[in-house]
């Protein structure tokens, strides 16, 4: 590991993109270039979903979103490097902020500023990005836009603060010794989700006392894709999230990582996708069970402070999962706007 190189990485991801976030269409192909190597493979929210190349990036990613939000500009709350899987990583968390000027993805503008909140990880190589996982809370622009196409959130729907510690941007060489424990305590807490029997249906009180319980801090935050939303403390994050996902989606299999890294107080896990299961259970999301094979894209960012996990930001494409459910969130967003025509 070379803690230079991820601090030169982290501010290359950082000023690079959001130099394209603010580009305009006369400079927006050169400062993907600058950003990117040519071949690169760009993966992310549905419906984007899965490109390669810049020519691709631009028409389907990046020329939509600045038409939709010409005054687009980017803000990190959380910036994260390390080394996982042979590659050299950057992972962040933030929003793009922008007005909503022009129809993006169908979803109607409303001239009114909006939050793209974003989980992000980016393989860099000889100074340059090979490849962007970008999970854009598609769903959360849906519901600033003013249409709530699913059941109602158990969680509590806002914007994701950054880090208690207002820290979370990690330009500085870490101690490794930190950042080897922060991803240990991480990788700790997954395993006891993993070894958890749902089937063994101890409910409530099973999730609230399993070994998890020593890896969480009593002020936890849980900061959940729309759809799901944030939950506090231990209490909070089995009543509305945890037990309702364990339900549908019993004994689930996870841990499909493409990156593991610790930063310091921080670390990030991530796969595409990194969760499979089998919708056998009700009431996530209001949805019945389908009995099918679904998967998850999803991210897990981590803050790790006073010993313990303090705040967890989530993104998941939430969309992805519902259409493998037979629910159709934009169908139900073109019948609500079309009103009848």
């Amino acid at each position: 590991m070379n803690p230079s190189l991820h601090l030169a990485n982290k501010l290359f991801v950082h000023h690079a993109l959001s130099a394209v976030a603010e580009a305009t269409p006369a400079t927006l192909h050169k400062r993907l270039s600058e950003a990117y190597h040519p071949d690169a493979e760009w993966r992310g929210s549905h419906p984007m979903n899965e490109m390669r190349g810049l020519a691709a990036m631009e028409a389907k990613v990046w020329a939509p979103l600045l038409h939709a939000f010409p005054d687009l500009e980017r803000r990190d709350v959380i910036v994260l490097g390390g080394h996982s899987h042979g590659n050299d990583m950057v992972a962040t968390v933030g929003h793009y902020c922008g007005t909503f000027r022009n129809d993006w993805l169908t979803i109607p503008a409303t001239g009114r500023p909006i939050y793209l909140r974003s989980g992000e990880v980016h393989v860099v190589k000889d100074g340059k990005i090979t490849q962007s996982t970008v999970l854009i809370d598609v769903l959360d622009v849906i519901r600033q836009a003013g249409f709530w196409p699913v059941a109602p959130s158990l969680g509590t729907e806002e914007q994701w603060p950054g880090p208690l510690t207002a820290d979370g941007l990690v330009f500085r060489e870490s101690d490794p010794a930190e950042s080897a424990a922060s991803i240990a305590q991480t990788l700790a807490m997954h395993k006891t989700l993993g070894d958890y029997d749902d089937h063994a249906k101890a409910g409530r009180d099973g999730l609230l006392n399993m070994p998890q319980k020593e890896h969480w801090h009593p002020r936890m935050m849980w900061y959940g894709p729309c759809g799901i939303g944030t939950t506090r403390g231990l209490q909070g994050f089995v009543d509305y999230h945890q037990l309702p996902f364990r339900i549908a989606f019993p004994n689930r299999r996870g841990g499909n990582h493409y990156i593991r890294i610790g930063d310091g107080p921080y670390s990030a896990t991530g796969g595409w996708p990194s969760v499979y299961a089998k919708h056998s259970g009700g009431g996530f999301m209001g949805v019945s069970p389908t009995g099918r094979d679904v998967s998850m894209r999803v991210m897990d960012f981590y803050l790790h402070h006073e010993g313990l996990i303090r705040e967890n930001w989530v993104p998941i494409d939430i969309i992805n999962l519902l259409l493998q459910m037979d629910i159709d969130v934009f169908e139900r967003l073109q019948s609500f706007f079309r009103r009848g025509r």
